[in-house]
């Protein structure tokens, strides 16, 4: 498993391995533009290039790209829908760019009209994004959500939905966020509730298009419906995370917190730390329990 965070890339794309490095990440997701702006940002190809060259020095096993967080491919209002398309497609491009494995975005709201209603325009939004895509090109994974107004993607099988109608094409998958499943009503802290998760998601999806995980705690409680990071470990769902962090089936996959940190900035040496401590924990629990059956 490979352990990271969320990184500005303020002052260069290439920045973000600096700051990779400086919190003993092996593993760094970045925004390629502000998260709350449509407008783009010029990359230059000097960053792009010294990107992937910091990365190669800092031994940055994992690169993911996180899309804006405007983006709603569910949107009634067509100027927001075609935006959102632009957006995804532009941030899978600049993903390219610097060799990222994985462009991860939320797919949005419905806005109260269910998911089936939405459908005939998520569709083709993602299929535009992916258009001129390489085809060794980044996965794009859709994350779950926490089931705050209407958004979708709250359960395994919506997400499953979204792929089947797409035909299940290459390189469409799955993140998974802790903070969300919590929110949502699964209980992450319990492994037989884990290893139920992952049998749906591998019935309903493959478990090999589960391609990254968030683990960030929860400030709001088990089944809020709330998505409110709380740094790892001292939240509402606190060292519980040590179950999906240690789990076998689990331990190729890039685990990136999205925290606030200790100081507010982001996260932080001591967030790594946590991460690896809990890991470190959750293969030892998970050793007994197999050991148990």
């Amino acid at each position: 498993m490979q352990f990271g965070g969320h990184v500005s890339s303020s002052g260069g794309i290439n920045t973000a391995i600096d700051r990779a490095e400086d919190i003993g990440a092996n593993a760094v997701q970045v925004f390629t533009q502000s998260p709350r702006m449509w407008r783009p940002t010029n990359h230059k190809p000097e960053s792009v290039a010294r990107f992937r060259e910091r990365r190669e020095e800092a031994g940055v096993e994992s690169v993911v790209c996180h899309a804006t967080y405007l983006i709603n491919l569910g949107a009634t209002d067509d100027v927001i829908y075609h935006k959102s398309v632009k957006a995804l497609a532009t941030t899978v491009d600049v993903a390219d760019q610097i060799g990222a494995e994985s462009v991860i975005f939320h797919v949005g709201s419905h806005l109260g009209r269910g998911l089936d209603a939405a459908m005939h325009q998520i569709v083709p939004g993602i299929e535009i994004a992916c258009a001129e895509r390489r085809d060794e090109g980044p996965w794009l994974l859709l994350e779950n959500s926490a089931g705050h107004q209407g958004t979708i993607g709250v359960t395994m099988e919506e997400l499953a939905l979204v792929i089947d109608e797409l035909g299940r094409p290459d390189r469409i998958g799955i993140c998974l966020d802790t903070c969300h499943l919590f929110a949502s009503g699964i209980d992450i802290t319990e492994p037989a509730a884990v290893d139920e998760l992952l049998d749906e998601i591998d019935e309903r999806i493959g478990l090999e298009k589960l391609r990254a995980l968030h683990i960030n705690d929860s400030k709001m409680p088990f089944g809020s419906n709330r998505d409110r990071h709380a740094n790892v470990g001292t939240g509402e769902i606190g060292d519980g995370l040590a179950v999906i962090l240690g789990h076998p089936r689990l331990q190729h996959l890039p685990a990136i917190a999205e925290t606030p940190g200790a100081e507010g900035h982001g996260v932080d040496v001591a967030e790594i730390s946590s991460l690896q401590r809990l890991h470190k924990k959750g293969v030892e629990q998970w050793r007994t329990v197999t050991s148990s059956k």
